[in-house]
């Protein structure tokens, strides 16, 4: 095991590629550095989590790869184009699942289908098969709010999957469950990626989890934020649901955690 230092250089084959981005927010003559000089990249059919304290900037990160935000300086590339500012290249799930109640479990995850121009039939029949597969066949013609937690969250990650473009951004998706529930999601998504191999950056305040997931790991520092550390994940795929019970798992989560805590105490 040798995790490694985060070292700036930029991966020329990423699909995502991110450069000296940083972001000031200014209001009322006031100003609050959130992004300083980010550097980094998601390969494409990579899993890669960023971890780091609450209001690191972490979700304006994705609010910036999204578009829906301007940084003060930097770039994002997909693909080489550049993609800074524009909207329409990712897909994006929330913290909260954020179907729409009126609509059906089936017709919330054929929504960027149908936003993207497919047929609403056509697509339906796409999503028959996912929602089979996410456990929800059952469901595909009920309303949200009959859905548990756990299975709002999986609807929402179909809808994220159903959409046409390959890079997606999951803001810290099963922070809201409970313990349990969360390793079941955890262990459904894990296997799904394995099957499916889309390009993932994801959000998590859980150093398990990230581990669990990722390739590699991104850790933020407190605000202004840059990247204190970059960590290849050495454990092989498939993942074994007992592998956080090892002693290399848990030697390199403690790692994580001790430069984490000295952040914060730095900061403090």
């Amino acid at each position: 095991m040798n995790p490694s230092a985060f070292s700036g250089a930029e991966d020329s084959s990423a699909y995502l590629t991110i450069t000296d981005l940083s972001m000031t927010f200014r209001e009322r003559k006031q100003e609050e550095e959130v992004l300083a000089n980010i550097h980094l990249h998601v390969a494409k059919g990579e899993f890669v989590s960023i971890i780091g304290p609450s209001g690191s900037g972490k979700s304006t990160l994705f609010h910036l790869i999204g578009g829906l935000l301007q940084p003060t300086s930097g770039h994002i590339r997909l693909e080489g184009q550049e993609i800074t500012g524009k909207v329409g290249h990712v897909s994006y799930m929330p913290q909260q699942h954020a179907l729409l109640p009126w609509r059906t479990v089936r017709d919330n995850v054929i929504l960027p289908r149908e936003l993207a121009g497919q047929s609403r039939a056509k697509a339906r029949k796409e999503s028959e098969r996912w929602l089979a597969r996410a456990g929800l066949g059952e469901y595909a013609r009920s309303y949200p709010h009959v859905l548990s937690g756990g299975m709002k969250q999986r609807a929402s990650f179909i809808r994220a999957l159903l959409s046409p473009q390959e890079l997606l951004l999951l803001d810290e998706p099963f922070g809201s469950l409970d313990e349990l529930t969360r390793l079941d999601m955890q262990r459904w998504l894990l296997d799904l990626w394995e099957e499916e191999k889309r390009s993932v950056l994801f959000i998590t305040h859980s150093i398990d989890e990230a581990l669990l997931l990722s390739d590699r790991v991104y850790v933020f520092s407190n605000k202004p934020t840059t990247i204190l550390r970059e960590i290849q994940v050495p454990f092989a795929r498939p993942r074994l649901e007992e592998l956080p019970l090892h002693p290399e798992f848990v030697a390199l989560k403690q790692e994580i955690y001790q430069s984490m805590k000295a952040e914060r105490a730095s900061f403090t």
